[in-house]
């Protein structure tokens, strides 16, 4: 019994191969959760509104709700996760979306509706931070991109699982309230995994040697892991182009989460099980899009090109794929508005793959998730902004003008970033 028992023990802190890619494999699962459950409302609100007698215009309010959520817990969960770590941040973000993507199954009207969007919001927003925080943590300069790429692909895979499953099995069989039940539990699943497998990587018994050698390749020595304070993370200008190209660029996608089910419907005239069928094409390109952004960053990185050089060069191309949005509001065919649509979610992962690992290239670990998640505050005020006008220039002006709107973006604020955040390379004591 005692040499079992020994066996099991030694079992239990044998290294793990590769274990950076199962860390970034959980948490590409947990933000497919995360986009299912996102994505879900505005696909179920297409059966639900008129029921509720929530109109179109009161939806955009609730979405507002949600990124007004989503917005101030970004920096507030930045600062968690850089003081308490990703274990304890990810569990506590999970446990508060998770009841909350519950609590929709519970919704009476208007004010009810609000209130769950508003803390699934809450919940939601952490899960940007932390996982900024554990690709600084996890992975080497050259890698982080596709580090990011796979945990941004989650987001793009939820909009890919989410509307068949949800329109074609679980709404058809179940009801739109058992169906917020069920995709609210699915995140409980994943955090008893995460609590099982996830350790900080300067303690984990089940990290190699060799791992560790190869994670901390290149990485600037770091005298201290106090987390600064946010004052001192403004005075740089690298924040600042940070927050300015989230700012201008993240509406491009809540955009097409919150409304696409429902330009679907209005201007193409798509039923519930139509949109299911036809709305996961675009997130496909999507999670293909974030992939080939890291993928292309760490293969211009590893053929002699400069981080700086790698980043800019994948940021400016994703830029001019995202006005295809423009060609969307003018075509009449579905299939040719989703491949548009298409085009503009794959530049945007692009994007948002490279553009999310910057606070991990300029700054040290004690401050990638307080400057990821200003990032994310910034791109949340924008955001609900945007989503606020979208209800009103939708009834006054049309898809058309919105869709045009959200094209000129990605340019503008690729031009914005380059100017501000000057050369890519680290700040010391940073």
């Amino acid at each position: 019994m005692s040499m079992h028992s020994t066996h099991l023990s030694n079992g239990a802190t044998r290294p793990i191969r590769g274990l950076r890619w199962y860390i970034i494999g959980l948490i590409f699962i947990a933000t497919c959760i995360n986009y299912i459950d996102r994505s879900s409302i505005g696909l179920l609100f297409t059966r639900f509104g008129a029921e509720i007698h929530v109109s179109r215009e009161a939806y955009g309010w609730v979405g507002a709700m949600l990124l007004l959520a989503y917005t101030v817990s970004q920096s507030v969960s930045g600062r968690i996760y850089d003081r308490y770590g990703a274990r304890v941040g990810f569990t506590l973000s999970i446990v508060i979306w998770c009841i909350a993507a519950m609590g929709h199954s519970l919704i009476t009207g208007f004010a009810s509706f609000a209130a769950a969007s508003f803390f699934l919001g809450l919940g939601e927003a952490g899960n940007w931070p932390g996982a900024a925080k554990v690709v600084a943590e996890w992975f080497p300069q050259r890698e982080r991109a596709v580090g990011m790429a796979i945990f941004n692909g989650g987001a793009s895979m939820g909009g890919v699982i989410g509307p068949p499953f949800v329109a074609a099995v679980l709404e058809p069989f179940f009801g739109w309230r058992t169906t917020f039940v069920i995709l609210g539990a699915l995140g409980f699943f994943w955090l008893a995994a995460w609590l099982m497998i996830y350790r900080p990587a300067s303690s984990h018994p089940r990290l190699s040697a060799q791992e560790r050698t190869l994670i901390l390749d290149g990485r600037t020595a770091q005298p201290t892991l106090v987390a600064p304070s946010l004052k001192e993370i403004l005075r740089h200008r690298q924040t600042w182009g940070i927050l300015a190209a989230r700012l201008l660029v993240d509406p491009i996608w809540w955009l097409y989460i919150l409304w696409l089910p429902t330009y679907l419907k209005d201007v193409h005239h798509l039923s519930l099980k139509d949109i299911g069928a036809f709305q996961w094409a675009p997130y496909l390109c999507a999670a293909i899009g974030s992939l080939f952004g890291g993928w292309l960053a760490g293969r211009l990185i590893t053929r002699g090109r400069s981080v700086n050089t790698a980043r800019k060069i994948v940021i400016g191309a994703a830029a001019c794929l995202m006005p295809f949005g423009i060609l969307a509001a003018h075509v009449h065919s579905t299939g040719a508005a989703l491949a548009c649509i298409a085009v503009v979610l794959f530049g945007f992962q692009m994007w948002i793959s490279n553009v999310q690992t910057l606070p991990s290239d300029f700054f040290s670990s004690s401050s990638v998730g307080s400057v990821a998640g200003l990032g994310g505050t910034a791109a949340g005020l924008s955001s609900l902004f945007f989503n606020l006008c979208t209800g009103w220039l939708v009834t006054h002006l049309g898809y058309g003008f919105v869709l045009t709107l959200a094209g000129v973006l990605g340019p503008v604020g690729a031009i914005v970033l380059f100017l501000l955040i000057g050369p890519i390379k680290h700040i010391q004591h940073a």
